[in-house]
């Protein structure tokens, strides 16, 4: 399997395509990051890749694997990514 694109090497393969310096890619992704952190609460949508939601668990039963006890696990606030469907179909292949 091939390597996982670093963000060193994302930031050049956009700044090839786009015409731009590897210092001004960066800063886009940053910036890009910094976007979706500040506007995950009402879902930050990245187009044709996917979104990021805030989604309330409630709360449930769990047991400790090494006594077998079971306990109280509380509701909790998570982030959750949704990929796409034009994602998945790019990635997977269309059935």
């Amino acid at each position: 399997m091939a390597k996982a694109l670093t963000k060193s090497a994302l930031a050049a393969a956009l700044a090839e395509k786009a015409g731009i310096t590897k210092k001004q890619a960066n800063i886009v992704l940053v910036e890009l990051a910094q976007l979706a952190y500040k506007n995950a609460k009402n879902t930050f949508t990245l187009p044709g890749i996917g979104k990021l939601v805030l989604v309330n668990r409630k709360a449930r039963q769990g047991r400790n694997p090494a006594t077998g006890e079971v306990i109280q696990i509380p509701a909790k606030k998570v982030v959750k990514f949704r990929v796409a469907k034009a994602c998945k179909d790019a990635v997977l292949g269309k059935k």
